[in-house]
């Protein structure tokens, strides 16, 4: 009976494994602030400012997801 051993060598520091984790950080933490600045903003309305957009209360987190992630599915 054979017995298969892999060992798998980790990525090096210097193939951009750790750059390329931290580029994607960076860019997930810039969609962070952009949902939390247009969270904050629309919340600053007033329930008539957002009726004159026709806009609720209800639907700001929706919105802020969409301005900072793009389109829903």
């Amino acid at each position: 009976m054979a017995i298969l051993n892999t060992i798998h060598a980790p990525k090096s520091l210097t193939s951009g494994g750790v750059a390329a984790m931290i580029e994607g950080l960076r860019a997930r933490f810039a969609q962070y602030r952009v949902y939390r600045a247009t969270l904050n903003e629309l919340r600053e309305l007033s329930n008539r400012e957002l009726a004159d957009l026709g806009l609720s209360r209800s639907m700001l987190k929706g919105i802020a997801l969409e301005a900072a992630y793009g389109e829903l599915k």
